[in-house]
């Protein structure tokens, strides 16, 4: 079977490579499948990750969930589950052998009505886990995922084909061995459905004062179940899911409209420009002011620490793929549309 994966991904790195051009996050004519390429390593990449499925051809990423670090590459695939905030980096890249991945996008909708037309058993009595999980790839997996991205080379096809492969990739997905993560919002949880709630709530309202009970009852929790089940699955609370929304926020703000720090950190909702401070460099590694520079001028400072210490330093010295505005010229994950840009 090793033998047939190596092959597998050997031919879907051609087919990522074919059908992008350049550096970053490729849409194509497949609505929900992006193609994602890069031949260096990156600076590591502040986003909200949507749900979505990553098959990884070549190269290596690692993606940094509150202080949990996943690093996987050809032999898995990564599924989110959950819109959660993740500090992602390629760390594996040549001209010669680039980063090539697939991401496709999870529908909820779609996967809880293949559940039910599969008949397929839903995990009783089992306790909420995190939204990011990482499993071994299978040949069967890849074999849809090829035939997907061979679509592309059929333009004519793409709209009776591609969603009958798509379909098969999800139930690739919710029959095999680690489905369970992905279950969770296929099934009508209400546990995981309270936290979904929650999630959207925050995503819509992160510059409000955070009020725990006005999160509980929006979530339909109690407000010390709400906090166990919110950082079961985001592995943070829900006030530090609100935090690094509001830093991505302001940090987009500031480098693609100019805000100055005490603008944008009141725009996103601190009433102190000093906690923003200190809040924006523990989670960037360096004040805004300084940060701003460093991006501009497209070097980090030798003493930042890598993302494997918490900390963040570009691993090559470029800032060319650095992206924290959308749209999908970010390498690695596009911001949520839901983050709103303006309150309008």
């Amino acid at each position: 079977m090793e033998q047939t994966v190596r092959k597998q991904q050997s031919e879907l790195a051609a087919l990522i490579a074919q059908n992008s051009n350049g550096d970053g996050v490729h849409p194509t004519a497949i609505e929900r499948l992006f193609l994602i390429r890069s031949l260096q390593p990156t600076a590591p990449l502040h986003t909200l990750h949507e749900p979505a499925l990553c098959i990884v051809a070549q190269g290596k990423k690692q993606v940094m969930l509150a202080d949990n670090l996943y690093v996987y590459g050809q032999d898995q695939y990564l599924v989110v589950s959950v819109d959660l905030p993740v500090v992602g980096q390629v760390i594996e890249a040549t001209p010669s052998l680039p980063y090539l991945c697939l991401r496709l996008d999870l529908d909820p909708g779609e996967l809880s009505t293949l559940m039910m037309e599969a008949k397929l058993d839903a995990p009783t009595n089992q306790p909420l886990k995190p939204g990011l999980s990482i499993n071994p790839v299978s040949p069967q997996l890849l074999d849809a995922a090829i035939r997907l991205v061979r679509l592309l080379e059929t333009p004519q096809d793409i709209a009776i084909l591609a969603p009958l492969m798509v379909r098969e990739i999800f139930y690739r997905l919710l029959s095999g061995e680690h489905s369970a993560r992905l279950r969770q919002i296929a099934l009508v949880d209400k546990q995981f459905q309270a936290i979904s709630r929650a999630i959207n709530w925050l995503k819509w309202n992160y510059e409000k004062p955070f009020r725990i009970d006005t999160i509980a009852r929006e979530a339909r929790m109690s407000p010390s179940s709400l906090h166990h089940h919110f950082k079961s699955v985001t592995t943070m609370s829900p006030l530090q899911y609100q935090k690094q929304l509001r830093l991505q926020q302001a940090r987009r703000l500031m480098l693609g409209q100019g805000m100055d720090a005490a603008t944008a950190s009141h725009y996103v909702g601190y009433e102190s420009p000093s906690q923003f401070s200190r809040e924006y460099s523990r989670l960037f590694g360096a004040p805004p002011l300084r940060d701003m520079a460093r991006l501009k001028s497209g070097v980090f400072g030798d003493g930042e620490k890598s993302i494997q210490n918490s900390k963040f330093k570009i691993q090559n010295s470029k800032l060319k793929n650095f992206c924290l505005l959308p749209p999908a010229s970010c390498l690695l994950f596009p911001m949520s549309s839901k983050i709103r840009s303006d309150r309008t």
